[in-house]
């Protein structure tokens, strides 16, 4: 029997998670600080939040690729002061600053560490 490549339902092509951006975003990448910030839960185990992230990129594609690339859970929440946060389990402050610099989203000076 032939199989197809179509029938499976899995996609194993790479897509890239910010292609939807358009080009009108590239010459603005972000206007407002990012701020990353570190919350102690119980014991050891603590929670990353990105705060700042414009509007104008799908936060949900960017959480599951940062998912998958520092292999943690992650979500994205409503926050009543900051609006959309990114949250992620974890210390990921210094991966997360890497991630957005490479990405192109923000500059390095553009984003705030805060923790310890």
């Amino acid at each position: 029997a032939v199989v197809s490549t179509q029938s499976t339902g899995t996609n194993l092509e790479k897509k890239d998670p910010f292609a939807d951006l358009g080009d009108e975003q590239e010459e603005t990448t972000q206007k407002e600080d990012i701020h990353i910030r570190i919350q102690q839960r119980n014991g050891r185990k603590s929670l990353t939040t990105i705060q700042g992230i414009s509007q104008n990129y799908d936060l949900k594609r960017i959480i599951k690729v940062v998912k998958k690339e520092f292999h943690c859970n992650g979500t994205v929440v409503e926050h009543a002061e900051y609006g959309e946060v990114l949250q992620l389990q974890g210390d990921q402050r210094k991966k997360m600053k890497t991630f957005l610099t490479q990405i192109g989203l923000a500059s390095s000076d553009q984003i705030k560490v805060h923790g310890f």
